[in-house]
């Protein structure tokens, strides 16, 4: 087993660029967990993270010729790889929840009323926070869209986490000013 082996990280990319079965191997003993642990905490869903690692893998397959060891390390690039992964797995799914069923659709959502009060679950409130401020509007897709937390928002964009609390707050009363209170805690929270 591969396990047995190791590899420096100049040595591990040039055995992946040849697509050494135990050079595959022995990258996902040692970073599969860290990967997960990532695109986990973008999906939120353990299945959907499953498949989106089984994604990440298969990209890292594909694509290790394009790695550039000086643009950075070798970590950093799957990390990158399974981060962008995670993240197009939720974009897929919202895609695919707009998708309507017109069998599904009964007469009363037809109705004026219903096309200019729409339900909360038609509300595309990512195209409501992309009218933000930018400096707002990057926070609150941090935050709630990919998953991260406040210290680590604060952290990652190398700003103060009382800055990064005042200017969500401030958004998500922007939020609630347009649609009311009650959307924006369904929306966001969902």
């Amino acid at each position: 087993m591969s396990s047995k082996l190791t590899y420096t990280e100049s040595e591990l990319i040039v055995r992946l660029k040849a697509n050494s079965k135990d050079a595959f191997e022995y990258l996902y003993e040692r970073y599969s967990a860290a990967l997960f642990g990532i695109i986990l905490k973008v999906v939120k869903d353990e299945e959907k993270a499953a498949d989106a690692m089984q994604d990440t893998f298969l990209k890292i397959w594909k694509n290790i010729g394009s790695y550039n060891p000086e643009k950075g390390t070798l970590f950093t690039w799957i990390l990158n790889v399974a981060r962008n992964t995670a993240i197009d797995k939720l974009r897929m799914d919202v895609k695919v929840r707009k998708v309507v069923n017109w069998e599904q659709v009964h007469e009363t959502e037809l109705l004026p009323v219903a096309i200019y009060n729409p339900a909360v679950s038609l509300i595309d409130i990512r195209a409501i926070v992309a009218g933000l401020l930018p400096e707002r509007r990057l926070l609150i897709e941090m935050v709630y869209f990919e998953g991260y937390t406040h210290e680590e928002t604060a952290e990652k964009l190398s700003i103060p986490l009382g800055t990064v609390k005042s200017r969500i707050r401030k958004s998500l009363q922007e939020l609630r000013g347009v649609f009311g209170a009650d959307v924006i805690e369904l929306k966001l929270a969902g």
